[in-house]
């Protein structure tokens, strides 16, 4: 009991000292006017958004993209993944919009060719129709809203690091009461595994990006076979990150407000599939990885609130002292996603009940990939055998 009691206090310190200041949700896009003439002249810019079935979101997050202020030449590809709800139609109308700036194409497709996942696919379709006098290509998704600045901001962040890949996680939407449960542990977990500072460090081997905005050099993309080597990714965004770093791109993934997802998740229900359908996926569908993932949560989470609060009302401090203290440093390493998401900070001390949910989303992810049903997106399922998986998003 004792060294179960210790363990986790262990394992907090080595996180908050060890693990590159992954709570730290101050990694944010410099101002426009703290660049000064970083840029000389504006690179032209293409930004490709993969859309299956998203008429309905694009009227609120496309004419965004389309209004953007910036000063190179800038173009919008639109690659309609088979949708079945005018989705290319619906671009096209708000292309003529008074609002719209930047010339748009909708590019019509008829499906993931055998050996690709369905969103690389549309994205590996939409590079290829990049004009090759572009020098970036935004991938964004169409659920994605940017503030007018969102472009200029990147290539200005691109062309002074000079990086190959700036990416940024958007903010999600936490207007329901499931939203604000779920989502703030979403971005605490996922930089957990992928702190922004290793991935922006040469040196190290940890690399991700986050789907909704990734700026990336299309000629250095493209010498290096385009998105060819990821043509089976499921985690897009983690795969296209590893993909650039490990061919010696340099990469930047920061947090913002200005970039955002209109996609909503009223009910837990929706968060659980959103989470569900690639949770298995991201532990490359291994029973192992998966037992170790429980066990970790359950040692990393569960067990400082459960045995502290039990050895507090025994009076057995030597247990309860250390249980307690990891409860904290997990508490206080999770108030800057609350603060980021203007959420209250009596949700801190909660996080280890919505770690258990994130639990049991892991292993329903599990169950749903060994019955068939895994990965099921737009019609489209991940099959349970990733080496013979079906073409699917």
């Amino acid at each position: 009991m004792t060294v179960l009691a210790w363990l986790p206090l262990v394992i907090w310190v080595v996180l908050l000292v060890g693990r590159g200041g992954f709570w730290r949700m101050n990694i944010r896009l410099p101002e426009v006017e703290h660049l000064g003439d970083a840029v000389k002249v504006w690179p032209a810019v293409t930004a490709v958004i993969p859309a299956r079935d998203e008429a309905s979101i694009l009227p609120a997050s496309l004419p965004s993209v389309l209004a953007q202020d910036y000063s190179g030449p800038f173009s919008v590809i639109v690659v309609d993944d088979a949708s079945s709800d005018g989705t290319g139609q619906v671009a096209a109308v708000l292309a003529d919009g008074k609002a719209a700036s930047a010339p748009l194409s909708v590019l019509r497709g008829s499906g993931p060719p055998p050996g690709w996942a369905g969103k690389v696919a549309a994205m590996q379709r939409g590079l290829q129709a990049v004009d090759e006098a572009s020098k970036y290509v935004l991938f964004t998704d169409a659920d994605i809203a940017h503030s007018p600045d969102s472009v200029r901001r990147l290539v200005q962040h691109a062309e002074r690091e000079q990086l190959q890949l700036v990416s940024l996680m958007a903010r999600l939407s936490t207007d329901s009461p499931a939203e604000r449960m779920i989502v703030p542990a979403f971005v605490f977990s996922f930089f957990q595994l992928y702190p922004p500072a290793w991935i922006r460090r040469s040196s190290a081997r940890t690399a991700a990006a986050a789907g909704g905005c990734m700026l990336v050099d299309r000629a250095f993309l493209v010498s290096h076979d385009g998105l060819t080597a990821i043509a089976e990714a499921r985690i897009d965004d983690v795969a296209l990150g590893s993909l650039v770093k490990r061919v010696g791109g340099r990469t930047w993934l920061g947090v913002t407000t200005d970039v955002r997802s209109l996609r909503p998740y009223p009910r837990l229900a929706d968060l659980w599939d959103m989470i569900a359908r690639s949770a298995y996926t991201q532990l490359r569908y291994s029973p192992w990885l998966l037992l170790g993932t429980v066990l970790g949560l359950v040692l990393t989470y569960c067990v400082p609130p459960i045995l502290g609060v039990a050895a507090l009302a025994l009076q057995a401090w030597s247990l309860a002292i250390p249980c307690l203290a990891a409860w904290t440093l997990m508490s206080l390493s999770y108030l800057p996603v609350l603060r980021l998401y203007r959420l209250s900070r009596w949700r801190a001390p909660l996080l280890p009940a919505v770690m258990t949910v994130y639990g049991a989303m892991t292993v329903d992810s599990a169950r749903r990939h060994r019955q068939g049903c895994g990965g099921s997106w737009k019609g489209r399922v991940i099959a349970t055998d990733a080496t013979a998986a079906e073409p699917g998003d």
